[in-house]
């Protein structure tokens, strides 16, 4: 969708040429979506092939691995229970501040938002059957835990809520913060998960990579949003499986 001419990019920058150099605005997120492609498809790869890769997993997987109520803690933040309803706040949230704003299309992120966390089970549940791979020595003996279903969630739940919200704060310290937050939320649910055992390290990356893919999407917006707000224009968007 072509954007609405910039004024401060006509008063401050009218007939400069492109700088060739420079990467574009949608350079970050195609290489990142590229990036998790390839890493998902070679760590599916190697463990439906058990290539070296599993080895180096499972000691991680020992090393790492220490049961406790912490880690059981950490890895319940990644329960839909949990994480979902902090996605459908923020999209709330972004569907009225936008709705508010006389946005034609205000529906349209929390929709998308809504979509990509309903994907979420639809892709894991079969990868899981299809790879069929075992648990750690921590759980009972089972297959299907590639991918974690928990980290999926918590990757698509709390980016997707960091992304609608993002555009809508004033404060570059709140944006900050919010994408912090994710982070540390993101991070904790993954540490959580293999700490206390319920899933190996590959298990987890490969749902970054997943959770990644899902919220491509929404990049645009969050970036849209952004460069017109530097610009100084306001932005009307303002056991575990």
């Amino acid at each position: 969708m072509p954007l609405s001419p910039d004024p401060a990019r006509h008063r401050h920058g009218a007939g400069r040429a492109p700088d060739p150099g420079r990467a574009g605005p949608g350079t970050f997120p195609s290489l990142l979506l590229a990036s998790a492609a390839v890493l998902f498809a070679l760590v599916t790869w190697q463990v439906v092939a058990g290539g070296p890769l599993v080895g180096a997993d499972e000691a991680a997987s020992r090393a790492l691995l220490h049961p406790d109520r912490f880690s059981e803690l950490l890895s319940g933040l990644g329960d839909a229970q949990v994480a979902v309803p902090v996605l459908l706040a923020a999209a709330v949230c972004a569907g009225v501040r936008r709705r508010a704003a006389g946005e034609a299309r205000w529906w349209l992120p929390p929709l998308g938002a809504a979509a990509a966390m309903a994907l979420v089970p639809v892709l894991v549940v079969p990868l899981k059957e299809w790879t069929g791979r075992p648990g750690t020595p921590a759980v009972p003996p089972a297959v299907g835990y590639y991918p974690s279903g928990h980290t999926a969630t918590a990757v698509v739940a709390y980016g997707a809520a960091t992304l609608l919200l993002h555009p809508l704060l004033a404060s570059a310290v709140a944006r900050r913060l919010l994408v912090a937050c994710c982070a540390v939320l993101v991070l904790g649910v993954s540490y959580g998960l293999v700490r206390r055992g319920y899933h190996w390290p590959l298990d987890v990356v490969a749902s970054w990579c997943l959770g990644i893919l899902l919220l491509g999407p929404g990049w645009p917006g969050l970036s849209r949003s952004s460069r017109r707000r530097c610009a100084g224009t306001p932005g009307s968007r303002s056991g575990p499986s």
